[in-house]
């Protein structure tokens, strides 16, 4: 995204990536209003809506499948658009990722950053020694100084629940008539959300482990175990999970990098500087976010080195009550602290809510 921002505004961009070669990571993703708006500044937003299912309200049920409440989303991106939508993952990097070459950017794959006091910003690149890292990882990261809140140490900390996820053709090809669903029951939640193709994105959120805590079965029979004692659309979508369902396992990490997030001309941005539970489904808008206001800085009339903390000072505001909030629905999902469902339901339309009245 930043590539691309910083590209349309005229800039000479040159993007390393770690990876040997880019390909859609995960399954699903659910798409709030505000990453939308931050495609469209992009040129994206057209080719990722065709691929998408637009949905404007959050259903949340009981386990068995009873209705709580049916909460309408806020429209984070402006009453233009919608308030959210279902998509995979690899739709949108595809579609990023085009957007990338077609905007001239010189693209170079497997490289990774470290430490050089004889470069701008202290960076280097080279060929990785270790596999990919995920952002929250980050090896540019560790190589330019930021550090996580609120800890002094580098790497970022678990959220308790651990995400066994799937995406899946349903028996029958199967379109599920909820555009996003979620129940729960203590110590775990699934939910779902639809995409453009004939198949159900579908989660659950699970205790903090890695998969081989939990034994060793497959980890689509890991999915169906543990999701078992739910009724309604769930119920239906736990029965078509089998050795054909294409279903991986994550744990889910949060972090919060304390000010500032640059050292000299090297900053970072987004899930390495901040990243948090999917519970608001904001994580990728806030890394989205991110980008097209870093482009917006450093292109505009402020030298880099005013630019670059006045970057950090817009944004932490945002990023923090998105993170926090974030952190106090998996402590009430954990039974950590007490709670009701109007709780849950309020935290969420409140943290939406802000997002939508306040500036990127």
């Amino acid at each position: 995204m930043l590539a691309i921002a910083l590209a349309r505004r005229g800039v000479s961009v040159d993007l390393a990536e770690i990876s040997p070669q880019w390909h859609g990571v995960g399954h699903g993703i659910t798409v709030q209003g505000n990453l939308l708006a931050a495609l469209d500044k992009v040129g994206a937003l057209g080719a990722v809506l065709d691929r998408g299912v637009p949905f404007n309200q959050l259903r949340m049920r009981q386990a068995d499948g009873t209705l709580i409440a049916e909460v309408p989303t806020p429209r984070t991106g402006g009453p233009a658009l919608p308030a959210t939508l279902g998509a995979l993952r690899s739709d949108l990097q595809a579609v990023l990722c085009e957007c990338v070459y077609a905007s001239g950017v010189t693209v170079r794959l497997g490289l990774s950053p470290g430490r050089s006091p004889r470069t701008p910003g202290g960076l280097t690149l080279s060929s990785p020694t270790a596999a990919p890292a995920a952002t929250t990882w980050s090896s540019a990261r560790t190589a330019s100084g930021p550090r996580c809140a609120p800890c002094s140490a580098s790497p970022p900390r678990p959220s308790r629940p651990a995400c066994p996820s799937g995406g899946w053709s349903p028996a029958g090809r199967r379109r599920w008539t909820a555009p996003s669903c979620t129940t729960a029951v203590p110590g775990t939640r699934p939910g779902t959300a639809r995409s453009r193709r004939p198949s159900a994105y579908a989660y659950l959120l699970d205790v903090d482990g890695a998969q081989g805590d939990f034994g060793t079965a497959p980890a689509w029979r890991l999915m169906y175990e543990r999701s078992a004692g739910y009724g309604g659309t769930w119920g239906k979508i736990r029965e078509t999970i089998g050795p054909d369902s294409s279903v991986s396992h994550t744990r889910i990490e949060w972090l919060l990098v304390d000010e500032p997030w640059h050292r000299g001309r090297a900053v970072v941005i987004g899930d390495a500087a901040h990243a948090c539970p999917p519970l608001i489904a904001q994580g990728a808008a806030m890394c989205a976010e991110d980008a097209v206001v870093l482009a917006e800085l450093v292109t505009g009339g402020l030298p880099v080195e005013q630019a670059l903390p006045a970057f950090t000072a817009r944004r932490m505001p945002r990023v923090e009550l998105v993170v926090r909030n974030s952190m106090r629905l998996v402590r009430w999902e954990m039974g950590l602290e007490p709670h009701t469902d109007a709780d849950v339901a309020r935290v969420m339309s409140s943290t939406l809510g802000f997002l939508a009245a306040s500036e990127p």
